[in-house]
């Protein structure tokens, strides 16, 4: 666990080479958390990629034990692919290809840029929970709602801190059940992150302008892609992630694949965490074979 000063942050980020020198020369995997929360969720997952594979977590502006303060981040798409790519540069991370992004939810917005911006040093892209939807006025009015909803939450979240209310929180995020742990986690994460940077997410992660280019954006990466969707998912529609899926299939000559998982929600790192790890190594070992017959 170490700190890294940045030009926007003293960001906080776990590197499993750190414990085990050795992995140095593994792939490398990077994740890049959701909205409001800081990278302690990963933890489970990375228990069990670690053995193959030099897993790096981070706590983005405004969560977890970065420090903003004395420093004046924006919180914008750039702001924190600006931020991840200090540390990807601070770490080496960019001289050869062996890395392997995975970003969820909002995270996924900030990994597609990444991937863009090392295209020479990905092996693959894993989106999680970040789909692509047709603008629609029922979209439009959803989007209406949501940006309502993230203003109530923030006003008042400290009570979700409390019964039955925070039960309802974490069921809306995860449908299967998860340990109380990981309970306490979510809950803690989002009633202490910074609220600027909690609602400046919030709101971009629903503007139209935002979605418009990571649509765009998404469809662009050139390393192989793995959708995943929780059909269950009561955060975000998983109709969107099936759409990206399909259009990616269409347009892009890179491979994608899907990992569909029926019973599980918004937080499938959690909720089936062998189940999740398994579909991710397969698609990493996918993506090293793929690099390795296609040399670019």
């Amino acid at each position: 666990m170490s700190y890294f000063t940045s030009k926007r942050c003293r960001l906080y980020y776990h590197d499993s080479a750190e414990s085990d020198p050795s992995s140095q020369e593994k792939p490398v995997v990077l994740f890049v958390n959701g909205w409001a929360v800081s990278s302690r969720y990963w933890t489970p997952l990375v228990e069990r990629l670690s053995a193959k594979y030099r897993c790096i977590t981070y706590d983005q502006s405004g969560t977890g034990k970065t420090v903003i303060k004395g420093y004046n981040p924006t919180f914008t798409i750039q702001g924190f692919t600006d931020e991840a790519a200090e540390l990807i540069e601070h770490l080496g991370l960019h001289n050869s290809r062996k890395l392997h992004i995975v970003g969820h939810s909002m995270g996924g917005m900030v990994a597609t840029e990444l991937c863009l911006r090392y295209r020479d040093a990905l092996l693959s892209a894993t989106i999680i929970a970040c789909g692509i939807f047709e603008e629609t006025a029922l979209t439009s009015l959803g989007l209406f709602f949501l940006g309502g909803l993230i203003d109530v939450s923030m006003n008042f979240r400290n009570v979700f801190q409390h019964e039955p209310l925070k039960s309802l929180f974490i069921k809306r995020a995860a449908t299967k059940a998860i340990s109380k742990e990981y309970h306490d986690v979510l809950i803690e994460d989002f009633t202490q992150s910074d609220k600027e940077a909690t609602n400046a997410v919030g709101r971009f992660s629903i503007d139209r302008e935002v979605l418009r280019r990571y649509t765009r954006h998404v469809l662009l990466i050139s390393s192989p892609m793995l959708c995943c969707v929780g059909m269950a998912d009561q955060t975000i529609p998983p109709e969107g992630t099936l759409t990206l899926y399909e259009r990616r299939k269409a347009v892009s000559s890179a491979p994608t694949s899907l990992a569909k998982f029926m019973d599980l929600g918004h937080l499938p790192m959690l909720e089936d965490t062998a189940r999740f790890a398994n579909e991710l190594e397969k698609h990493f070992e996918f993506a090293e074979q793929f690099h390795k017959k296609s040399p670019q």
